[in-house]
């Protein structure tokens, strides 16, 4: 059971517009952050390139026509804090929303960047070799402080996502655990999804 006793990931899921982006990864900036795509040659990416695939998957979602491309969003991040080697995953992600009794073939997105809870310490007793995870807020405090570091700056400018969506004959409200900047949410509200489907954005 110990090994389950630190598993899972921190995880912080936002959709904000690509300058308020470009305001994030100037915090990465300042750690030096590596950011390389999660293919096979791990290709890495600048701040720029980084910025360029935000805008991007933005624009896919946000556009008044869809377009014919599909957005992907996806990287891991390794930092140099304190003494070692730390890093971060983010990806883009999806919600599901329901559209008359059944659910709707687009979904809304969101990214999630995530930092794992355990720090794997690799043992051996006399039944051989095994491994638990310890809390990583003990290994790599200046880590897990970056990342709420980067949590709390998102959270300044984004607010819970609310927004309501045709079930069967109502109006129903979804409260995805996702956070939205004032921004992001105006663009949407224009956006192909939100026409197609007859979404009402909550912006109370």
């Amino acid at each position: 059971m110990d090994r389950l006793k630190h598993s899972g990931f921190y995880k912080l899921k936002f959709f904000i517009t690509p300058e308020e982006f470009k305001s994030v990864l100037k915090l990465f900036e300042q750690k030096q952050a590596q950011f390389s795509c999660t293919n096979y040659a791990q290709t890495k990416h600048d701040q720029n390139q980084v910025y360029e695939a935000y805008k991007t998957f933005y624009q896919y979602f946000t556009v008044q026509e869809k377009p014919d491309y599909h957005p992907f969003f996806v990287y891991s991040i390794s930092l140099t804090i304190g003494n070692g080697n730390s890093g971060f995953f983010v990806r883009n992600e999806s919600i599901s929303f329901p559209y008359h009794q059944q659910w709707a073939e687009d979904e809304l997105p969101y990214v999630m960047l995530s930092f794992p809870k355990g720090f794997q310490i690799d043992l051996e007793d006399e039944k051989g070799k095994y491994y638990i995870y310890e809390d990583i807020r003990e290994h790599q405090p200046l880590t897990y402080a970056f990342f709420d570091e980067v949590g709390n700056d998102i959270k300044k400018i984004t607010k819970p996502l609310r927004f309501l969506a045709h079930a069967a004959d109502v109006l129903q409200e979804q409260k995805p655990p996702v956070r939205i900047s004032k921004n992001a949410m105006n663009d949407m509200i224009n956006s192909w999804i939100f026409k197609k489907y007859k979404l009402v954005m909550n912006n109370k």
